[in-house]
């Protein structure tokens, strides 16, 4: 007779995004996972590779969240990028994973979907990926220095993101372009 399911590969990820949350990705360790979820360690090699595996997947749902708050966000470049410095700010241990840990192909595919859609109808489809490419790095820049606390030099900070956000989204109208 088999053995009964202590848990699942769902409670696992879940135990790990916490404990990301509470420490960031050193804090996620196979042992500490699995005295979250009630298991011993070794129980955990039945539903997880190894911790790089678990950090993937862990990876992939918080960018999946973010693709779904993006899709929300609205029509317009603003609102994508109001809505991803938030999530930033809610979820920066999340954030930071997701831009430098791995990720699958269709994952990010499905969390671009709204950028691309958006860049495209305000740049057309011919630079919808380059206008995309373009306001992500920036807002990424931007709130990465935001997360590590890099303006120190007096002024509002969101006075200073919606300056810049207007500029770059006003930098991207084809009709101030000639385009």
């Amino acid at each position: 007779m088999p053995t009964p399911e202590r848990t699942t590969l769902d409670e696992i990820v879940a135990a790990a995004r916490d404990l990301l949350d509470d420490g960031g990705p050193a804090n996620v360790t196979m042992q500490a996972v699995a005295q979250r979820v009630g298991v011993r360690a070794p129980s955990l090699y039945k539903r997880v590779r190894d911790r790089e595996a678990l950090l993937t997947l862990v990876s992939n749902e918080i960018a999946l969240d973010l693709g779904t708050r993006l899709a929300d966000a609205g029509d317009d470049l603003e609102s994508l990028a109001r809505a991803y410095r938030r999530f930033a700010h809610e979820q920066p241990e999340g954030f930071r994973l997701i831009l430098g840990g791995p990720g699958e192909p269709e994952v990010l595919a499905r969390v671009s979907a709204p950028v691309l859609r958006v860049a495209g109808s305000a740049v057309g489809d011919e630079h919808a990926l380059d206008a995309a490419r373009l306001m992500t790095a920036w807002v990424t820049g931007f709130v990465s220095m935001e997360l590590l606390g890099a303006f120190q030099l007096g002024g509002s900070v969101d006075d200073a993101f919606e300056w810049g956000l207007g500029r770059i989204v006003s930098s991207l109208d084809p009709q101030t372009q000639g385009v």
